[in-house]
């Protein structure tokens, strides 16, 4: 199995949602780099279950014991491990998913591979193995902060199925999105989007909706051509979190509809920076970040499990109906915030490292 991310930043992630516990071992941290473990906490407090009402009510502190590579405050250039217990685990709930399929799940496909599986909240394939990348990004966070002081990485819930929020991504803050349980940075469209969740949950249904991400103070020079450009990085992490679907960058597919007279995007002089006029390229030209604010959209998927009858099959190949049980988000884009900075920090604090690798800056 694939559980390693990254090439001179790298994580691997372990645990699975109803075992003993979760986290994730990083390597190629560089030595030095000042880090308290409230940091770290943070932002997996960001991500954890029972946080509001429209989240899952699993109950779990998700307190991080970080176990090595940190000495006196100080990253110490060896491996960091990080664990998370799982505490508040309740295996019996998927007793009947032992052997049937979830419609939309990794169950079929899990067996189909390994011919094997542990069914208890989806094992390997829950969301719960996002834990370790979460941690491991608040790690990536400080190593940017010392290459790119003016980086930041902000995401928000663009829409909620047809509910769309209006948000600038030039001048949203981190507050802004914080403020409210959605994590949308539109106060508008705030009590719409939290109705709209509760009715689903009390119809026994799911929505899905989509997160824009903005990192604003990235350098320009960023990024491999060819096969590791930085949106082909981007795309392969945000897309590694369950339930995506979709990923587009800048003006993405709406960009068909227009000429090249419309959208390309025009350098101008400010000062002694090379910027554009518009940033349709959304940040990335020829796979390399060009310093204008880089801009992407990622779509996810109504949560799989629905507490409402469905045709499946069993693992003989019988056809029957399950309904769901156990404790679900019925939207996962509040919690899914997190984890699309999360995947963007780790990316970048990648290529901050081979470009220092490179070129010494």
């Amino acid at each position: 199995m694939s559980s390693q991310f990254g090439t001179l930043f790298r994580l691997s992630t372990f645990g699975e949602s109803h075992g003993g516990g979760v986290g994730v071992v990083i390597d190629g941290c560089p030595p030095g780099i000042e880090l308290d473990v409230a940091e770290i906490q943070r932002d997996l407090d960001r991500r954890r279950p029972g946080q509001s009402e429209i989240t899952t009510p699993r109950n779990e502190a998700d307190e991080a014991e970080v176990l090595s590579g940190l000495y006196e405050g100080r990253t110490t250039g060896t491996p960091i491990a990080i664990l998370v217990r799982n505490k508040d685990h309740r295996p019996a709930a998927y007793d009947e998913m032992a052997v049937k399929y979830r419609p939309s799940h990794a169950d079929y496909t899990y067996d189909a591979k390994y011919g094997f599986r542990n069914p208890n909240g989806g094992g390997r394939s829950s969301a719960r193995e996002t834990i370790g990348r979460v941690a491991a990004a608040a790690i990536a966070k400080k190593v940017l902060k010392t290459i790119a002081p003016e980086l930041e990485v902000l995401a928000w819930v663009a829409t909620i199925q047809n509910l769309q929020a209006n948000v600038d991504p030039t001048t949203v803050t981190a507050e802004q999105i914080e403020s409210n349980i959605v994590r949308t940075g539109d106060p508008e469209m705030v009590e719409t989007m939290i109705d709209a969740v509760k009715a689903a949950r009390s119809a026994g249904d799911s929505l899905g909706g989509t997160i824009a991400c903005v990192v604003r103070g990235c350098p320009a020079g960023w990024g491999e051509p060819v096969f590791d450009r930085i949106e082909a990085d981007l795309a392969k992490g945000v897309l590694s979190l369950p339930a995506t679907k979709g990923f587009e960058i800048g003006s993405g597919f709406a960009g068909t509809l227009l000429k090249g007279s419309e959208h390309n995007d025009p350098f101008r002089k400010d000062g002694d920076k090379v910027v554009t006029t518009t940033n349709r390229s959304g940040g990335v030209q020829g796979g390399i970040t060009n310093g204008m604010p880089i801009e992407f959209r990622v779509a996810f998927k109504p949560t799989a499990t629905i507490m409402t009858s469905q045709q499946t099959v069993d693992q003989s190949g019988k056809e029957t109906d399950l309904k769901g049980k156990g404790r679900h988000d019925p939207c996962v884009l509040p919690r899914a915030v997190p984890l699309v900075e999360a995947m963007t920090a780790l990316v970048l604090c990648d290529h901050a490292l081979r470009q220092r690798a490179q070129r010494g800056n």
